[in-house]
């Protein structure tokens, strides 16, 4: 059983799988390891630290042809799908609820593919949550992020020259990336307020030392498998004006509010913006789906009345090196369950495999999926 580590583009920095997660693929059963030559360079893995490992490196067409799984963290280009064969495995993150054709292009070519960011929210499922573990990394590097571009100190300062206030940092959307940048912010010694619709996270976000700002009336689905759902129209005008008040005292807002399959929802409007403090910081991790401020732009830093806007979803992109560590831990993980007896078992009645399947056999697998492809 072959496995073929791919390298990644459009200025990604990470790699899908590092050199120290080889070992544990080989005891899975995968006999040979192919790298495409330079996969690990942006994330300071040079090949002779795979070739350590017992990997090869080849080309990319010979990476393509050989393997019979594939890893890979955004989606195949159409150029490299074209060069495999029916019956191929790509797993990676490939956002199949809001790219449609990366997954019509593995069905078209009947390749299988998995992505990673589909799995449950499960207990049994968190050790391969690639969203969770990015997430981490991302808001980690929003709050650094944002104190390298505040105009002030995080921390307070008692000075002979005189006291220093803390920063004041509001937090919107208290998952995975909300209660690290939570976590990170306090470490930095700044006050901190964090908003989320999900009844959930009002404990998580006390636990680690910040104030809960809560908007009453919030629809809560327990069904929505922890993730945050549309609200009422009612809720979002009175969520609108208490976080327009939050935003206006805020020295930094990192936003992170994201609904799977849909536009961010807008929670900073250019109206609260004009009202903030000049030297403000927002960082938008939610960029690449809409933006939670009106006026984020996707992969740009603005500064619109005196505040700097950054967005940019791909936060966890720029710790590279542990980042793709922690994403070929997943990987790993992921494979553990396909790799039985070291025999490569494709068992769609296990909730994991089917929730993260968006093609096999030119059909949808995945349910969630299904429903936003209409197969």
């Amino acid at each position: 059983m072959t496995l073929g580590i791919l390298k990644e583009s459009d200025g990604e920095q990470r790699v899908s799988v590092t050199p120290d997660s080889l070992s544990a693929l080989t005891k899975l059963g995968f006999d040979k390891i192919l790298v495409e030559r330079g996969a690990g360079a942006t994330a300071f893995y040079d090949d002779a630290s795979y070739e350590a490992q017992g990997a090869q490196i080849a080309d990319i067409d010979a990476v393509l042809k050989n393997a019979n799984v594939l890893t890979r963290i955004h989606p195949l280009p159409t150029t490299a799908i074209s060069k495999m064969s029916a019956g191929q495995i790509v797993i990676g993150q490939f956002n199949p609820l809001g790219n449609r054709e990366a997954v019509e292009n593995l069905l078209k070519a009947n390749i299988s593919g998995f992505s990673l960011d589909m799995a449950p929210r499960s207990t049994r499922a968190q050790a391969l949550d690639v969203l969770s573990s990015m997430a981490t990394v991302g808001g980690y590097k929003a709050v650094l992020t944002a104190a390298a571009h505040l105009p002030t100190f995080f921390p307070m300062f008692m000075t002979a020259a005189g006291t220093i206030k803390p920063a004041k940092v509001l937090i919107l959307g208290a998952g995975v990336a909300g209660l690290q940048a939570i976590a990170t912010a306090k470490r930095l010694g700044s006050v901190v307020e964090a908003f989320d619709v999900r009844a959930a996270a009002k404990e998580e976000v006390m636990s680690l030392g910040a104030k809960f700002v809560e908007v009453e009336g919030a629809v809560d689905d327990k069904a929505a498998g922890g993730y945050a759902v549309e609200q009422t129209e009612e809720f979002k005008q009175r969520q609108a004006q208490l976080i327009h008040e939050k935003a206006m005292a805020a020295d930094v807002i990192i936003c992170t509010a994201q609904i799977p399959g849909r536009k961010a929802p807008v929670l900073i409007r250019k109206e609260t913006v004009a009202a903030m403090k000049p030297g403000a910081v927002i960082v938008d991790m939610a960029a690449s789906t809409g933006g939670n401020c009106e006026l984020t732009e996707n992969g740009k830093t603005t500064h619109p009345h005196g505040v700097t806007i950054i967005g940019d979803s791909n936060l966890a992109g720029s710790v590279s090196k542990d980042a793709s560590v922690m994403f070929g831990k997943n990987i790993v993980n992921f494979l553990k369950l396909m790799m039985i007896k070291n025999e490569l078992t494709l068992n769609f009645e296990d909730d994991i495999i089917a929730a993260t399947c968006v093609a096999h056999e030119g059909k949808v697998v995945s349910e969630r999926v299904k429903s936003v492809m209409g197969n």
